[in-house]
């Protein structure tokens, strides 16, 4: 499938994706699904996987970790990864 060609599956919520996602599994794990359907939910199955990992990286990169000073009282904030 070209990219032009995937699925539209921008707009869906993480938790949207992952559960469509695990639906296309299970279809394909019963194995009762027609050949030419099986590589159509699998091709979305794929963008949905990309959306997620997408989703995922842009919230590692918000994580952010709380700097305390002595007393334990939150100083700032700065990226989880340092930088």
């Amino acid at each position: 499938m070209t990219d032009s060609a995937r699925p539209d599956v921008s707009g869906y919520s993480f938790e949207k994706a992952v559960a469509e996602l695990e639906s296309i599994v299970a279809r394909l794990e019963r194995g009762d699904v027609a050949l030419d359907e099986s590589i159509e939910i699998y091709e979305r199955g794929e963008a949905l996987k990309k959306h997620c990992e997408a989703l995922l990286t842009a919230a590692e990169n918000r994580i952010e970790k709380i700097r305390l000073d002595r007393a334990g009282k939150p100083q700032g904030v700065e990226p989880l990864d340092g930088a």
